[in-house]
This record gives C-alpha cells, structure tokens and sequence, in this order.
C-alpha cells in the first residue's frame, strides 16, 4: 500500500461536527486504496479508557470519494448518540489489507495481539459551542456586485432617471462607454442603486454586494476617511438606510465592504500621527518603524511605516492592538444598528490579525447572529474558516481553476473534476455551502474579456451556477459586458443600452439561470459527482444531487467536435444543442429522470 498517500487526523476539515448531532470524518489514500471501512462507536462502550476490555466498533464502509489529481477522498458522516467517538479504519487494496490508527498501520495480526494498547482517533465531545455555524441564508442567495461609482447616476424628483449624462457637476465627469481609469469619479450613487433596485429583483438577484460607501478620498473607496459616513458623493445614511429597506421588502440581502486593513490617509488617528508623533494617542495604531516619520511622498518600502501593497496613502492599521479591534467593532455595530445590513466582506481578509477576527466574529454574532462574514483570501483560508473568524471566503481558486481549464486546451475533463474537487475539500461543508462563488469582480478582468467568446461565458456561468455556495455576478455580466484588467473593469453601466435586442437576450439568459439555481435544489446542494459516462475528453459532466436524489446533469461540450448526447430528462438551459446533439462549444443542463 502506499502508506504516504494515506491522511488523516481529528481537526480541522478531516473531522469534525457538522452540527450538534452529526460528525463528518475525511480520509485521503492513494489510488491502490479501492475500499475503505471505518470502525466507530463510543469511546467508553467497552468501559472505562485504559481498562482490561477489548474495544471494538461498529464497522460501515465508506462508499462516497471524489477523486483528487494523485489521492482519493473518502468522506462519511457518523450520528454518535452521546456525542463522542472513537474510530478506525480499515484500508483495502488488491492484494492487502491494513488498519489505520492514530499512531499508524497496523495487519489484521498486530490488530488481533493480546494486550496491545489500539491508540484510535477520538473525538472526546461534539460541543455545541465549537460547532462551525454559517448563515443557511446565503446558500438561496445570488448575490450582485455593485461598484456604486460606475453603477448608476439616480437623480430623486419628477424624472427618476436612471442616470444623468449631462453636463459634469464638480469633479464628476459625464457617463461613458469603454474604457476608464482610476482618475475619473461618474457620479454613480446610492440614489441610482435604489431606483434599480427593482430591475434587480427581476433579474432574480437575492443579495448585492457593495464596494466601499464610506467616506474616502477615491473613487474606489478603499482608502477611507471616516468608517461612520457615508461618502457625500454617494448620498447620506438616510439614503443607505432607504436602499437597505427597500432592498429588503423586495427580498433582497445588502453587505457591505469593510476596509480595516488599512485605511486612507486622511483618516483622523492617522492625521494626529502626522501631526504628534510618537505622542500620538493613536501611535500604536499604526505599524510604524521609524520616528520621527519623514516628510515624503514614496511607497514604503523603506519600511518606514507598512502600509497597503506599498502605498504611502494607504496605511497599515495594527489589528492587535485592543483600541482598534474595539473601534472596528463599535463601526460595525453601527452599521448593523443604523442601516439593518446582512452581510460584510472584510478587504485584504488575510493580513488583518485572527485575534482581531476572533474578537469580531464574537462582537457582530452577539448583534446579529445571522450576518454574514465574508473574508477577501485568493488562496487556501482553511485557517480562516474553523468556526471562530468568518464565515466563507471569496472563491478564488474555483475561478482560476474553471479559467484555466477553458484557456489551457490540453486540459483533459479528470483536471476539471480534480480542481473542482479540490476547491470543495479544502473546507468544511458548513463552509462549501456558503462559499462566496464568483468568475470576475472589481479586482479582475471581465469574463467576457477572457475569451470574447459567448458561448464560452456561458459554459463557465453554468459550473458558476450550480456549484455548492452561493453565486455572485458582477454589474454588467447579464449583458456580457467587457473590461479589462483594474481599473478597466470598472466601466460604466450601459442603462441606455439594455433594451437593444442582443442585450435583452443575454439579460434573459441570465434571467434563466438565476431561476433555475433558486428552484432547483440540487443546483444549491452540496453532493455531486463525476461519472465520465462519455469519452470525449473534453466534455465536462458532473451530476448534481438533493436529499431526495433527484439529480441534474451538466454538459459542456469543451472540445472542437459535436458530439451526440442521450436523451433523457427536462432540459433546464442549453446553447448550441439541438436534435440530441451538442455542438461544440454548447451548453446543457437538465434533470434526470429517475429509475
């Protein structure tokens, strides 16, 4: 057996309790492993730990895995009725079989030996206090992501427009379509979000997804002056208590963008800093090396004082420090008090201090136990998501891996069912089932400028779709809008171009795939497989479960050839399909008739 395939051990995403009643027990092997049982009961059913009695469990074997690019996953859920447990396995290849505990491999002999002391993995107590708890909201919700300054242009009174274009008013220059930069400030407000927020709630969408509206020096607005105002170019708390109300009578969830990584240079503890020195009240706020500060206008990377990606307009805020972890708390609390908001995301989520994650996780569950907190990791969080910092992260490693699989062509369908796999491994289900999914945002380049290919796009929002977690689209991907790299994928909303007909019908096949996610509950559900029922090597085919096992299949056709398709079950969405024959390029989701 290849004994260093094998893994697993009592924490983290390899064990541990789904909720009060059910433990989730992980294990990797190599691919020479083809069966797998495990031996589980009560730690004290033989009687006291370390006394003269045999403990032996029951055994189940583990049927359900998904394939890993070199490992096999193995994964189980056990009901222990008193809340702890004791287990082992039982590993089974060709030619052998072994039994792993907690210190190793053991043969059926070494098993059977008279007074060996078996040390078994054991779960000493599912506590209820330690059980890792996420919002079950989130999973029904298709969220919508808004860059409020490039969204719309409200204007209150008789006309109700959805955006002025005319002359500028201040720094606000005209509404435009292509290209921009990071200089220009449009005029979009939280006025203009909420008179579309019924456009919204056609389009399906459950939940928006706010970049910054505090007040700030950009027009990005992640370099905030005052974490308690709104900024004026976008309206006032009145205003964002309005959108937030309606949105909710509309059913729709609003979170908001919080920046406490670091904050703009006008902030005010950063200006006393500035001004006082080292007598600054504020002075360990900040993360500051050397004093006096110099008087220069540079990035840091003299390491005068750390700041964001280098920037001098941006500094570092020292999140150990108790001060700030209470100031942060008492923002947000604000937040949730005055403006009834549901969810946060937390910028730069991975350099601010898990004490400072601990302490508000405990704080705004106290307020509000079902808000939703959302970190910004590109990479493996699992450090992140024990239970006691957020709740889910931005899904980064879903969105690189589904692009790369439609760029790199050589690329088999095993890399896809490995990658995703992979993604959905990492955590633990409470996680996976509120994962924040996306395929571009205000930090990328658009989708549809990836390929400039439709039918592509669509393939990609259909994994996006019908993947455990909840769904987010970025303003403008409904009508496959275009922009490159930061800041260009930032451009403005077309409102005057939505009723031309090319528009309106990618706004209806958006339309079709948010409804089919929020009636379908195996597109929200956490169980799927890949049963390579077909051998075109680029045909990506997964099958997605709910708990009564009703099931939907998905088919992309990612290769250069047609190729036929059987038939069977209700088509849910399709490009490029017709006569039982998916194209090239094509699409095909639908549900399974059962047998």
């Amino acid at each position: 057996m290849e004994f260093t395939g094998v893994y697993h051990k009592t924490s983290e995403q390899m064990s541990y309790p789904l909720n009060e009643d059910e433990l989730v027990v992980n294990l990797k092997t190599g691919y020479d492993v083809k069966r797998v049982f495990i031996h589980h009961g009560d730690p004290f059913e033989a009687g006291i730990l370390g006394g003269k009695e045999k403990w032996t469990g029951k055994r189940e074997e583990i049927v359900y895995k998904k394939r890993l690019r070199h490992q096999i996953w193995w994964t189980t859920t056990l009901v222990p009725p008193y809340k702890r447990c004791k287990y082992y396995f039982e590993l089974h290849t060709d030619r052998e079989v072994w039994y792993y505990c907690e210190d190793g491999f053991l043969t059926q002999e070494q098993m059977d030996m008279e007074g060996r002391m078996i040390q078994c993995f054991t779960v000493p107590w599912m506590n209820p206090a330690d059980v890792n708890r996420t919002p079950d909201w989130v999973n029904d919700t298709v969220w919508y992501q808004i860059f409020p300054d490039r969204f719309c242009r409200g204007v209150s009174g008789a006309e109700g427009a959805a955006r002025d274009s005319a002359a500028p008013e201040g720094d606000i220059v005209p509404w435009r379509k292509g290209p921009v930069t990071n200089e220009e400030r449009f005029g979009g407000n939280l006025e203009g979000i909420r008179q579309k927020l019924p456009y919204l709630a056609d389009l399906g969408v459950t939940g928006i997804y706010l970049n910054p509206i505090m007040e700030a020096e950009s027009n990005h607005k992640y370099d905030t002056t005052d974490y308690t105002r709104i900024d004026p170019h976008f309206g006032d708390g009145e205003t964002f208590a309005r959108v937030v109300k309606e949105a909710h009578t509309l059913g729709i969830r609003v979170m908001v963008d919080a920046v406490f990584n670091h904050c703009g240079r006008h902030f005010g503890p950063w200006q006393d800093v500035l001004k006082n020195g080292k007598d600054s009240p504020y002075a360990d706020w900040f993360m500051i090396h050397q004093w006096p500060l110099p008087d220069k206008h540079e990035d840091t990377r003299d390491g005068r004082f750390y700041s964001f990606a280098f920037a001098d307009w941006m500094p570092k805020l020292n999140t150990n420090n108790d001060q700030v972890i209470d100031y942060f708390c008492q923002v947000c609390q604000g937040w949730i008090r005055d403006f009834d908001i549901d969810g946060i995301r937390f910028d730069v989520g991975n350099e601010v201090s898990h004490r400072f994650l601990k302490k508000m996780r405990e704080h705004l569950k106290g307020c509000r136990e079902d808000i939703y907190l959302l970190g910004e990791i590109w990479h493996d969080a699992s450090q992140w998501l024990m239970g006691d910092e957020y709740d889910s992260v931005m899904n980064y490693p879903l969105m690189s891996g589904i692009h790369d699989f439609f760029l790199d062509k050589s690329m088999k369908k095993e890399e896809f069912e490995y990658m995703i796999n992979r993604c959905y491994t990492m955590y633990m289900q409470q996680n996976n089932n509120v994962m924040f999914n996306l395929l571009d945002s205000h930090d990328t380049e658009r989708l549809m400028n990836r390929f400039h290919d439709l039918d592509i796009f669509y393939q990609q929002l259909a994994v996006l779709f019908t993947m455990p977690g909840s769904p987010c689209i970025y303003y403008g991907t409904e009508i496959a809008m275009e922009g490159g790299h930061d800041p260009d994928c930032r451009r403005c909303m077309p409102w005057d171009e939505l009723d031309r007909a090319q528009n309106r019908e990618r706004i209806a096949a958006m339309r079709s795939l948010i409804r089919m996610r929020r009636q379908e509950d195996a597109c929200r559900s956490l169980y799927f497989h890949f049963p390579r029922e077909y051998e075109n090597d680029r045909c990506v085919e997964y099958i997605k479960l709910d708990g009564q096992q009703n099931e939907i299949e998905v088919l992309l056709n990612c290769s250069d050839e047609d190729m036929e398709v059987r038939p069977e079950g209700e088509i849910l969405f399709a490009r490029r399909f017709e006569d039982g024959v998916l194209e090239s390029k094509g699409t095909l989701i639908r549900r399974k008739e059962r047998r």
